[in-house]
């Protein structure tokens, strides 16, 4: 059964109802345009919020829906159970998207139990401010819904917020997960049928809030393994996976070992569930692993101190997101803060941001508390007026990648003197053209100084560009995203090629003092350039520290038909 409902506002929002057997339904609100920009919807492929229903002789919801959806998922609900029958309702973490609606279950349901890790549970205190039932869980813990829906509780914390749990069906054998596993990919299709379709997205979800979580990850697929495989991962968001579930199982295992052991490690403290300091924290994360740091995020509200110490005292890097000066988590968060300031050593780098909260511990006394001990700042704080805008999660994105280049930078030194001498002057004979990619979206724009770029195919006529992950404009060059490639000109490039190498601040702007203008896909062209063309990016192949980027030509154009591209030689082959 499919249920389609019509929304009332101009948004496209849908509710999507299907039955999965063994007496399990999911209610799917498709978002179909994204309203707000997070680092994880880069691709702009909308998203949905899962929500599931298992009936046995009791009855469990797992998960409500986007505070958005209330028109729609509550009457929905209500059609297919008597909430005044409804028994429990997990929570599988309190983040908005999945617990948006549970002040609205409860007003129906008072006499519903909330199940939740004690983390949960205390969160959901802040935003209910009511009484209610209440089972907290732990990993093992178990409920019998009687009809052999058995459902066991994995505890995954920080995947991505500290209080999340999983939950498995042992009579249907469904996994539910929540965020893990998931994507932002709106479609009525509800399983995973075409693998190549969604990967991307799997990926890059996996990138921006799992990836900085990898030691997470690699533990909670430690305490899946006793129950076995899944017939069905029912994810929080995007489609259910059922088709290729061993392959999307050995990506996680595979990405987060990769990840686990990519470099230094990186600390990063934040406090959920308060102002911006998890979206923040998560773009400075993501930055971060792109150029192969470590990442270990940690929420203040809910930290083990000693923990705490132990992994301040083996991080090369630190970043420490504002917490709040009053309310109930207050003490804990200054305790938490006095371990970092007791435990860093002068070697390390810190970086500061505002969580936006409104009432942030200042910025700057905590700034000098860490240069009195010796600390020297890994980037300009991160501060900002009103919400957060797409150019200031870029700034935060830029501003992790920073971090993590300083944290591996005598890794990467051995790297390039580990290259026989022979092959690394051979491979420098290799020679390319010299070009600029420029790309914009919105507020958020990059370039890039290229030289590993060919012509790939004749139909469509395509071309591949590499470009190393820990670039700011990677994140501008996903699947479907335009940009231009600006060639060259022999002996009229210098200027250019110095101005496009230097190190650019955290959000600077690219194109300061520089000629240019608006292609028809938007991205800057720039105006002393020989020639130029117009991309969209149409598929992207990982080669260890590079992505090779596939993309057709739109259109182009030459400005001096007589001019010759500008050519890059290099003497050896172990950097640009």
């Amino acid at each position: 059964m499919t249920a389609t409902i019509a929304p009332t506002q101009p948004k496209r929002l849908t509710l999507q109802v299907e039955h999965l057997g063994d007496q399990t339904t999911v209610i799917r609100s498709l978002d179909w345009d994204r309203d707000r920009f997070d680092i994880e919807f880069g691709l702009q492929n909308g998203t949905t919020y899962n929500s599931f229903l298992i009936q046995g002789d009791k009855t469990a919801l797992v998960d409500t829906s986007h505070a958005k959806f209330r028109e729609l998922y509550l009457p929905q609900i209500q059609e297919l159970i008597d909430l005044t029958q409804l028994d429990y309702l997990i929570i599988s973490h309190t983040e908005p998207d999945h617990s948006g609606l549970v002040r609205d279950i409860l007003a129906l349901a008072p006499q519903v139990t909330v199940v939740g890790s004690k983390v949960a549970l205390q969160f959901l205190d802040n935003f209910i401010h009511r009484p209610y039932e209440r089972l907290q869980v732990k990993q093992g813990d178990k409920i019998d819904l009687g009809q052999g829906h058995i459902l066991e509780f994995i505890s995954a914390p920080n995947l991505h917020w500290p209080d999340t749990i999983l939950t498995w069906d042992h009579g249907s054998k469904i996994l539910f997960t929540c965020d893990v596993f998931g994507m932002h990919y709106c479609r009525e299709r509800l399983y995973d049928e075409s693998l190549t379709e969604i990967e991307e997205d799997f990926r890059y979800y996996y990138d921006c809030l799992m990836g900085p979580n990898a030691r997470s990850v690699l533990a909670a697929l430690k305490r899946m393994a006793p129950l076995g495989q899944p017939r069905l991962i029912a994810t929080g968001h995007g489609p259910l996976l059922q088709h290729y579930i061993p392959d999307w199982l050995d990506r996680y295992q595979q990405w987060s070992q990769e990840q686990s052991q990519a470099g230094n490690t990186i600390a990063v403290f934040y406090t959920a569930d308060y102002g911006d300091s998890d979206r923040i924290s998560q773009a400075i994360a993501h930055g971060a692993t792109k150029a192969g740091a470590t990442v270990e995020m940690v929420d203040m509200k809910s930290a083990d101190l000693q923990e705490v110490r132990e992994l301040v005292e083996r991080s090369q890097g630190l970043v420490v997101g504002m917490p709040p000066v009053t309310g109930e988590f207050a003490p804990h968060t200054r305790a938490v803060v006095g371990t970092i300031l007791g435990s860093v050593q002068a070697k390390q780098r810190v970086g500061l941001f505002e969580s936006g909260g409104g009432e942030d511990e200042s910025i700057h006394v905590l700034a000098a508390k860490f240069r009195d001990l010796g600390l020297e700042t890994a980037f300009p704080h991160l501060r900002w007026t009103g919400a957060p805008t797409p150019a200031t999660y870029q700034r935060a994105e830029e501003a992790g990648t920073d971090l993590g280049q300083w944290v591996n930078r005598d890794r990467t030194i051995q790297q390039m003197k580990a290259l026989d001498n022979d092959l690394d002057r051979a491979l420098g004979r290799l020679s390319g053209g010299l070009y600029i990619i420029t790309a914009k979206q919105g507020e958020r724009s990059g370039a890039m100084l290229a030289s590993w770029v060919a012509q790939a195919s004749f139909q469509p006529l395509g071309l591949t560009i590499a470009v190393a992950k820990d670039r700011a404009i990677e994140a501008l060059m996903q699947v479907g995203d335009h940009f231009v490639l600006n060639v060259l000109e022999a002996g009229n490039y210098q200027h250019l090629m110095k101005h496009f190498l230097k190190r650019f601040a955290p959000g600077d702007d690219r194109f300061a003092g520089v000629k240019t203008q608006t292609a028809s896909n938007g991205a800057p062209i720039l105006t002393e350039a020989l020639a130029y063309l117009e991309c969209t990016v149409a598929t992207r192949m990982e080669c260890s520290d590079h992505w090779i980027v596939y993309a057709t030509v739109d259109t182009g154009r030459v400005a001096k038909p007589e001019g010759l591209t500008a050519v890059h030689h290099r003497k050896v082959g172990n950097h640009y």
